[in-house]
C-alpha cells in the first residue's frame, strides 16, 4: 500500500495557519483529508482530528461521531488513524498536522524517521510555515520558535502582505532567505492559496531538486569576498518579483538571528570515507543545532549523484541521477542551524575532498 503523504502546517501566533487550513480543506481538490491539530508539549490534551469525507464537509470526530478523541501524542494518533483507516471506519489519502504556534516543528518530523509503525505507512511530504507579515520581524526578533519555524520549512507562505508597505516586506523576504534559502516563498491572501502550494511539494523527498535562492549564493560569495564589508541586501524570487540590489543592508534596521543558513560549493570530488566519517561526527557533535541539512554531492569515483539531507541527528543518502556530458560536476550543501560554526564545518569539509 502506498504511504500517505503528510504535511506539517506550522507558524507562530496569529499567522493564520487555521484561516490557511479551512480554506484548504473547503476547496473542491478531490483530496480526503485528515486533520491532525497538534497540542505538543502538553499532556492530556485532545487532539483534535477533523476528516473531510466525499461531500466535502469536515467531520469532527471528538463529538461522538466517526473516530473517539484520541489522546496523547503524535505516533498515537498517527497509528490510530492507520487502524481505523485499514479497518474501513475512515477514508483519508493526504494528512495535515497543525501544530500550536509555539511548536517547535523538529520533534513533529522527527516522529517520521524514528518510529517504524509510523514510517510504514507514512512519509514527510514537507513543512509548510506560515508567515505574518505585519509581526513577523518582532516575532523573528523575540522568538527562537519563530526562527525555527522558518528554519524547518520547505515552503514559506507569507500572509497579511495587504497590512505591510513594499519596502517592509522585501526587508523580510530578505531575513526568511537569510535564515532559510531552501524555501520558497509566496504571498497567501486570507488563506487564499493554490493547493498545489501546500500539498504533494516533495520538500522531504531526498531525490527532488535541491532548489536554493540565486540571490542568497551570489549573497554567500560575495560574503567571503568582502568579509569586513556590509552583505548586499537580496530577496527570493519565486514569485516572480524582483529586488532592488542598490539598497544594502544597512539602510535596514540590523537583525541578528541565532538561526542562520549558510552554503558550501565545490567542484572537487568527495572522498566518500573522509566525507562520512566527518558528517558523522558533525551530526553528533552539533545534531541538536542542525535543524535541517540537504545536499547534492560528487564523489571520487562515482558517475551517480549522491543525495544527502538530515534533521537534527537523523541523517540519510540516496542515490540520484548520472552526471550528464554537458553538466558541470558540482558539490552544493545548505546547512540551517542554531549558531552553527560555520569556519568549522567549511574546513572540515574542505579536509574531506580529494
Amino acid at each position: 500500500m502506498a504511504l500517505i503523504p503528510t504535511t506539517i502546517l506550522t507558524g507562530f501566533l496569529g499567522a493564520g495557519k487555521t484561516t490557511l487550513l479551512n480554506r484548504v480543506l473547503q476547496e473542491q481538490h478531490g483530496y480526503k483529508i485528515a486533520v491532525i491539530e497538534n497540542e505538543f508539549g502538553q499532556e492530556n490534551i485532545d487532539n483534535e482530528i477533523l476528516v473531510q469525507d466525499s461531500n466535502e464537509q469536515i467531520i469532527e470526530m471528538n463529538n461522538g461521531c466517526i473516530c473517539c478523541t484520541v489522546r496523547g501524542d503524535l505516533i498515537v494518533a498517527l497509528n490510530t488513524l492507520t487502524q481505523r483507516r485499514n479497518a474501513g471506519e475512515l477514508h483519508f489519502d493526504r494528512i495535515i498536522i497543525e501544530t500550536t504556534g509555539l511548536a517547535n516543528p523538529g520533534p513533529v518530523a522527527q516522529t517520521f524517521f524514528v518510529d517504524e509503525e509510523v514510517g510504514l505507512h507514512y512519509m514527510l511530504d514537507a513543512v509548510v510555515t506560515v508567515v505574518d507579515a505585519k509581526h513577523a520581524m518582532t516575532q523573528l526578533d523575540e522568538y527562537e520558535e519563530a526562527q525555527r519555524q522558518v528554519g524547518f520549512a520547505d515552503k514559506i507562505l507569507i500572509s497579511k502582505t495587504d497590512l505591510v508597505d513594499a519596502e517592509a516586506l522585501v526587508e523580510l523576504k530578505r531575513r526568511l532567505v537569510k535564515i532559510n534559502p531552501r524555501a520558497a516563498i509566496c504571498p497567501v491572501d486570507f488563506g487564499k492559496v493554490a493547493i498545489a502550494e501546500v500539498l504533494d511539494l516533495k520538500g522531504f523527498n531526498l531525490n527532488a531538486k535541491l532548489e536554493l535562492d540565486p540571490d542568497f549564493l551570489a549573497a554567500e560569495a560575495h560574503e567571503h569576498e568582502h568579509k569586513n564589508e556590509h552583505e548586499h541586501g537580496h530577496q527570493h524570487d519565486s514569485c516572480g518579483e524582483h529586488c532592488d540590489h542598490e539598497h544594502e543592508d544597512h539602510h535596514h534596521a540590523h537583525h541578528s538571528d541565532d538561526i542562520a543558513a549558510f552554503v558550501y560549493k565545490t567542484t572537487r570530488p568527495f572522498n566518500t570515507e573522509k566525507l562520512d566519517y566527518f558528517l558523522g561526527g558533525l551530526v553528533q557533535v552539533y545534531g541538536p543545532r542542525m535543524l535541517r541539512y540537504k545536499g547534492v554531492l560528487y564523489m571520487e569515483h562515482a558517475d551517480r549523484k549522491v543525495i544527502f539531507q538530515g534533521v537534527h541527528q537523523i541523517m540519510g543518502t540516496d542515490i540520484g541521477g548520472k552526471w550528464q556530458d554537458d553538466e558541470s560536476k558540482e558539490s552544493k550543501m545548505v546547512f540551517i542551524g542554531k549558531n552553527l560554526p560555520k569556519e568549522i564545518f567549511i574546513q572540515g569539509l574542505e579536509q574531506c575532498l580529494v
